[in-house]
């Protein structure tokens, strides 16, 4: 073996440094963006979860039931499917749908209010108008 040195320069560049998986490094994984209305408040809900997780959807029921009264104290008493009645649910504090609910009970009308429930919550949210009463 001889005591020379041996300089090899290289010309050729693979630009396998210069690279970089783009997607992976700047913007994550792929994500899901959930928007929602808070059927409670009104308040706007915004959640952006990666789409390779699993995340939590709230089971939320709606349920129609004929007004009975209205109390002084702001309860209602409403008229369920089994003739039963439900007296724990306030009149909303929606302006509009308060009046509507109130003007149309103090016309004699037979309403109908419809009541989402949620994670333990109650609200009525709408109400129907299914005529005079009889």
């Amino acid at each position: 073996m001889s005591d020379e040195e041996h300089q090899f320069e290289s010309k050729a560049d693979a630009g396998a440094s210069k690279t970089y998986p783009q997607l992976s490094r700047l913007h994550g994984h792929a994500k899901c963006h959930f928007f929602a209305i808070d059927i409670f408040n009104g308040k706007k809900l915004e959640d952006i979860v990666p789409s390779s997780h699993n995340c939590d959807v709230r089971h939320v029921n709606r349920t129609d039931y004929q007004l009975i009264d209205i109390s002084e104290d702001g309860f209602v008493s409403l008229l369920t499917e089994n003739g039963n009645t439900k007296d724990d649910l306030r009149l909303p504090t929606n302006e509009s749908l308060l009046n509507q609910i109130k003007d149309g009970f103090a016309d004699g009308k037979d309403l109908v209010v419809i009541v989402m429930s949620a994670m333990g919550e109650e609200q009525i949210c709408a109400l129907k108008d299914i005529g005079p009463k009889n």
